[in-house]
């Protein structure tokens, strides 16, 4: 018995690799852990891309604070292997284990009171990605690792005012050769955005909806001939085929 416990606790942790985004910040003013930010209870990714937990994660933590930005300011978003950051002293795996592969996107949703608004119905548009550099061969998650589990990106300057919820997304791909194999972390943060932006997004896309479960960007080896998580040293489009948003 007392074996099994251990075993049992020691595969809790080793298999639970995975992260939360729980933090933003503006301008580099970080605005509290959970503040203004529709977060999960645990860490544990999302497979179904039909599942209404695609859109903001599962039901857990909500918030009733409204983050105010204004178009150009530069965002951030903070994932960590749990609320907290780290688990444990030195944890490889904050704030995702470094095998974790895979795109990050942030999206926008305008709507009309960020802190109570449904996540469903929504109409999104993307404004920001890191996929692929074939050049590094480095990914998006690669570069949020770096960065100690900071995703930084600017507020598009068009961006109307008003109430939106932003969805920021990892999408992990170290076992994605199999169907529903591909792991979606993502929380979604209540903003109200300020200026005097105009843009109206021609295009807007439904979660769930705007994935296919056997889209080749989800159901994919990011393994190359030598083994290595290089896509084979071609070019990753990130599922959806939704562009980034130009002013």
């Amino acid at each position: 018995m007392k074996f099994s416990s251990v075993a049992a606790l020691a595969f809790a942790i080793s298999a639970e690799a995975h992260c939360i985004f729980q933090e933003v910040s503006v301008n580099d003013q970080k605005q509290g852990s959970l503040v203004g930010i529709r977060a999960p209870n645990d860490n544990n990714p999302v497979y179904d891309v039909t599942s209404q937990d695609i859109i903001c994660q599962k039901q857990g933590r909500t918030s009733s604070s409204i983050i105010n930005v204004q178009p150009g300011d530069n965002l951030g978003a903070y994932f960590g292997h749990v609320i907290g950051g780290a688990q444990f002293p030195n944890d490889p795996d904050n704030p995702i284990a470094a095998s974790h592969k895979g795109p990050i996107t942030a999206w926008l949703a305008k709507v009309d009171n960020a802190a109570s608004a449904s996540k469903t119905g929504l109409k999104w548009f993307k404004i920001w990605e890191d996929t692929l550099n074939t050049s590094t061969k480095k990914w998006g998650v690669d570069n949020m690792i770096a960065n100690q589990g900071w995703v930084k990106f600017q507020m598009p300057q068009c961006i109307a005012p008003g109430d939106y919820l932003m969805r920021v997304e990892i999408l992990a791909l170290h076992s994605a050769k199999s169907p529903m194999g591909a792991q979606f972390y993502m929380s979604c943060a209540q903003l109200k955005v300020g200026g005097s932006g105009t843009f109206t997004p021609s295009q807007t896309f439904s979660f769930p909806g705007a994935y296919q479960q056997n889209d080749p960007s989800i159901v994919i080896s990011i393994y190359g001939t030598t083994g290595q998580p290089d896509n084979g040293g071609k070019a990753y489009k990130a599922p959806g085929n939704a562009p980034v948003i130009t002013c």
